[in-house]
């Protein structure tokens, strides 16, 4: 049976330049990015993983694979994926995502970053990994992700990922450390638009918002045009109440001086979340920014869907991939490691028909050949 998803994986990521001496390629490169590839999708979770695999798949493995000298050891793995530059390999997984699943056009994406838990390494002052990913809400792809330099934080990260990404038509979301009037800027002049978290990192913006929609509140908007839009999700005991409003009057925000600063800022927005688990009953109140005008039916889709990265992508990584446990030597192992994480979670997603979780499609994967050629072709 052909692979037809191979030559899209060849076509893309063999473009990577080989960093190692020639004399000392006993594993050709392309063996070993589709070998870990094919292992992670098939439940591997570390270089260990991904030659038992390799070793139980082998004779199957050469109909596909050159393996000149048999399947390489989890040192070769490791040491190889710690040369590789995160950069090419970053450029090399986004055109093949957007190749395999499409530009995104009128998506929200959501960006938002992760700490790689176990990624770190005292003894040679090495922090944990971070990472900052993009991620379509509606099709559940990662469309790129930018290593937050230790240096540094997420605030540098984002605008560098945003202008990797293709954007165009999109809307953008990012918490409250992505609410920089750069990052504005960048979404703007990637013909995107935006929905930034405002917290009190934004201090007098903050402010500002929250006593105009106190002002209203107070006063039942009367005088301060606006929409507003509420939800009510039931499940499982559990009963969620969402209300928002948003206003976009530009003589009402005209008195908000401090928008003054952020590019294309068109509408403020207040969103109330109450949940209610038997007694238990919480309340939040969140505030955001955004270049959108102010419908609120369309506003709190976008805020709730952002939250979905949390649930379907990082939690997804951490259960069904076991990323906090990730122990790779060296940042940049981690670091293309993440990202073969996340090409195997971009495949296994496009079965739509699986009737299971992520987690045992991948334990499916690794019983059923065929499965496993099922899933690389989506590629």
């Amino acid at each position: 049976m052909r692979i037809t998803g191979a030559d899209s994986i060849q076509a893309h990521f063999g473009k990577m330049k080989d960093p190692r001496v020639r004399r000392t390629r006993r594993h050709e490169l392309m063996d070993i990015i589709a070998l870990s590839i094919c292992g992670v999708v098939a439940g591997a979770d570390d270089w260990v993983g991904i030659v038992d695999f390799g070793k139980a798949k082998e004779s199957w493995l050469r109909q596909y694979l050159a393996l000149p000298n048999g399947i390489p050891s989890h040192d070769t793995l490791g040491r190889v994926f710690g040369l590789l530059d995160p950069d090419q390999f970053e450029a090399c997984f986004s055109s093949w995502t957007r190749a395999a699943f499409g530009e995104v056009n009128d998506e929200v994406i959501a960006i938002d970053g992760k700490t790689v838990r176990r990624s770190h390494d005292r003894s040679a002052g090495r922090p944990a990994l971070q990472l900052v990913s993009a991620w379509a809400t509606s099709t559940g792809v990662v469309f790129g992700q930018r290593k937050v330099d230790c240096k540094s934080n997420e605030i540098t990260a984002i605008p560098e990922l945003l202008k990797t990404l293709a954007t165009s038509g999109c809307i953008v979301t990012i918490d409250a450390i992505g609410c920089q009037t750069e990052v504005a800027e960048t979404i703007v002049e990637q013909d995107s638009d935006y929905v930034l978290a405002v917290k009190e990192n934004q201090g007098s913006l903050h402010t500002a918002i929250c006593e105009l929609f106190k002002y209203g509140q107070e006063t039942d908007f009367r005088d301060l045009p606006h929409s507003r839009h509420k939800t009510i999700d039931k499940d499982h005991g559990r009963i969620e109440v969402r209300e928002c409003w948003a206003i976009d009057d530009p003589e009402t925000l005209s008195g908000l001086p401090e928008l003054r600063r952020w590019k294309k800022a068109t509408s403020v927005v207040r969103v109330v979340a109450q949940r209610r688990i038997g007694s238990l009953r919480t309340c939040e109140t969140r505030y955001y920014l955004s270049s959108l005008a102010g419908d609120a039916t369309r506003l709190l889709h976008c805020i709730r869907a952002h939250w979905g990265i949390e649930n379907s992508l990082h939690w997804v990584l951490d259960v069904a991939f076991r990323e906090d446990d990730s122990r790779p030597h060296t940042n940049a192992a981690a670091e293309n490691l993440s990202r073969i994480r996340r090409i195997a979670l971009n495949l296994l997603r496009q079965d739509k028909n699986a009737g299971c979780g992520v987690k045992n499609r991948r334990k499916r994967a690794g019983w059923n050949n065929d499965y496993l050629i099922k899933i690389l072709n989506y590629a």
